[in-house]
């Protein structure tokens, strides 16, 4: 593991060996600043940070640097993501010194989805560099204090680096590899796509834990109660990457009428406390999509309060 101190509240409490626990925030479809206080103060004390999304499914929303630094005004440690779809790799720089200016410490690193599949399928894309890139060059800024042209920064963004992994994504081989070559790029933690089939992320586990991964990187479980079984349907269908084993859709169904949002919780509670056991997980994200007012109660049934004091 790297040795700087970027400050990063995250990155405190994994170094001290503590099992982390990390949320999400979607910015608001405007400028409605009340709506994303609201729904940060579900993830107060409940998370050691919070994940901003960047234009998530290429949909328009506030920015995220914007979003994250209302979250850090309302006391909560954000987790900026950036997504290469939407700038060159001067604005990528140029943002990056910004938010850590402002005292933003973690950063998630993504390609971004496609234009196609949001609100502006016309837009022209830039992808000027990709995510593996893009942890290269925070890595670089930060450890080396040079920009991508070699050029000196006088004050390098001290950043704790965050990439994304699939598990489920085919080849199912490929993805371990995938995930080492972000680790070797740069990345300090990575965060799961959201978890359904455990016997498959118990074999890509042993297969990262068998590599030696989880000794170089902190490796995130995501976990994403469902809400419905019609969520579970469109997911097992319509998301690409995601894989939602036929039985758990049965056991959503069979849980009864007004019932499905409960056993949908209950999975996840089942899913963290497997995790807190499995090899090689040093914590999990939870993505409550538009259901963080559930946080606080998902976070005391699965064990995960309170929160250390790093």
């Amino acid at each position: 593991m790297s040795e700087y101190k970027s400050g990063s509240n995250l990155e405190k409490v994994l170094k001290a060996g503590h099992f982390a626990f990390t949320g999400e925030c979607g910015p608001p479809l405007g400028a409605n600043v009340e709506h994303l206080k609201e729904k940060a103060g579900h993830l107060k004390g409940c998370v050691d940070a919070v994940n901003v999304t960047d234009n998530q499914t290429a949909v328009v929303r506030m920015s995220s640097w914007a979003a994250s630094l209302i979250l850090l005004q309302e006391g909560l440690e954000p987790n900026f993501q950036m997504v290469c779809r939407d700038r060159n790799r001067l604005a990528i720089q140029s943002d990056i010194l910004g938010v850590y200016s402002h005292g933003i410490r973690n950063m998630l690193c993504l390609s971004g989805d496609h234009q196609r599949f949001g609100n502006h399928p016309e837009a022209k894309n830039v992808f000027d560099i990709d995510s593996m890139q893009l942890i290269y060059t925070v890595k670089t800024m930060r450890d080396e204090g040079t920009f991508l042209n070699g050029q000196d920064i006088d004050v390098p963004p001290e950043l704790f680096i965050g990439a994304a992994s699939n598990p489920f994504a085919e080849p199912f081989e490929f993805r371990v590899h995938r995930l080492a070559k972000k680790i070797a790029a740069g990345a300090d933690f990575i965060q799961t796509q959201c978890i359904y089939n455990m016997d498959r992320f118990r074999e890509f586990m042993k297969r990262a834990v068998d590599m030696g991964l989880h000794e170089k990187c902190y490796i995130l479980a995501g976990v994403t109660p469902m809400k419905s079984v019609g969520m579970a349907r469109y997911m097992a269908k319509q998301v690409p990457g995601m894989d939602v084993p036929a039985p758990l859709i049965k056991r959503l169904q069979g849980a009864g009428k007004g019932k499905v949002a409960g056993e949908g919780i209950k999975f996840a509670i089942e899913q963290i406390e497997e995790f807190k056991e499995m090899e090689g997980v040093a914590g999990v994200h939870l993505m409550a999509i538009e259901w963080e007012h559930r946080v606080p109660e998902i976070s005391e049934l699965a064990g995960m309060l309170p929160r250390p004091k790093v």
